[in-house]
């Protein structure tokens, strides 16, 4: 059992190295080809319960790590998701009454979700935060918390826009209520030396957002940045930049295969990549380690997957990735 720890410790390191993903996904390959998981440790049964929305790829991304640590892991891996709070944390108490071994919960809504993780707690099922929620997550009793700091993320932006000579940015705001966005952009705000703005648009409609943005970039030329909190809607910006014959760059968070395409042609200025599929993978991986070995990491601090500034410059050597989306 020794050996069998030390190689699956060994994958899971490998998820922060430069070749962490190949690997990953060489063993997920492998997996799948012998129909074996890489230890053999009871079969727990691990739930993810995210904030997502339908359609989103970030969190097909996250969804992916999770499920392949999971089979190199011998866990059976449940995954739901709810974007209104009420119904995330129904969805929480569900996973407490089916009596599941660990959960792996965002908390992009925490004082929704903050009876419902106390439940779990209360019940013994050891909990971990992954992507939002990294100020919530140690107040309400979780073992660790696996993302990027937001306010951090977002003071790094403003850092980058300062860099790159911008004077005056929109942020926009996708999803009303969500802690870790008004995060991003007050610490994008502190940093940038010029002026900031908030946008709030309505997420769940493109063409909304798309119309929102141009109108702000028509009626005001002097914006020379906007500043999107997720992959999707830096097409929507880029789009609303032409309708409205603005010449502003657009930067986002979040990264995938389009967002790397439009990185490489100059159609973005930047992107801040959180590594998603590292969020999903090393959120199972360190229930599967409580379970077997009492580990945890981060001394009570947050692990951190970002946040990382991908330019022009950067994104040829991810393109790959994010195209068999594990970037």
């Amino acid at each position: 059992m020794g050996a069998v720890l030390v190689a699956a410790l060994g994958i899971s390191l490998a998820g922060c190295s430069s070749t962490g993903g190949k690997r990953a996904e060489d063993a997920r390959k492998a997996a799948a080809a012998q129909g074996k998981a890489a230890v053999n440790t009871p079969r727990w049964t691990f739930a993810m319960v995210t904030h997502s929305g339908e359609g989103d790829s970030f969190w097909d991304i996250v969804r992916s790590g999770a499920e392949q640590a999971a089979a190199k892991d011998n866990i059976n891996f449940l995954y739901s998701n709810s974007d209104e709070g009420q119904q995330q944390a129904r969805l929480v108490d569900t996973a407490v009454d089916k009596k599941v071994d660990g959960i792996v919960v965002t908390l992009a809504k925490p004082d929704a979700l903050k009876a419902a993780v106390a439940r779990a707690e209360k019940a013994g099922i050891p909990v971990i935060t992954v992507n939002s929620g990294s100020a919530e997550s140690k107040e309400f009793g979780a073992l660790t918390h696996v993302g990027q700091d937001e306010t951090i993320a977002g003071e790094a932006v403003g850092d980058t826009l300062n860099e790159r000579g911008r004077h005056k940015a929109l942020c926009i705001l996708h999803e009303q209520g969500n802690v870790g966005h008004e995060q991003r952009c007050a610490g994008a705000k502190s940093r940038f030396e010029g002026d900031m703005e908030n946008l709030y648009v309505e997420g769940t409609n493109m063409p909304s957002v798309r119309s929102a943005i141009g109108a702000k970039l028509q009626a005001d030329p002097s914006i020379d940045t906007v500043v999107t909190l997720g992959a999707p809607f830096a097409d929507a910006a880029v789009q609303a930049r032409q309708d409205a014959g603005s010449k502003a760059e657009i930067d986002t968070f979040d990264l995938n295969a389009k967002v790397a395409g439009a990185l490489k042609d100059g159609t973005l200025g930047f992107a801040v990549d959180q590594q998603p599929y590292l969020q999903g993978y090393q959120a199972i991986d360190l229930l599967w380690l409580y379970k077997y070995n009492a580990n945890a990491l981060g001394g009570g601090r947050p692990v951190l997957t970002g946040p990382q500034i991908i330019t022009k410059d950067q994104a040829p050597a991810l393109e790959d990735y994010a195209k068999r989306g594990t970037r």
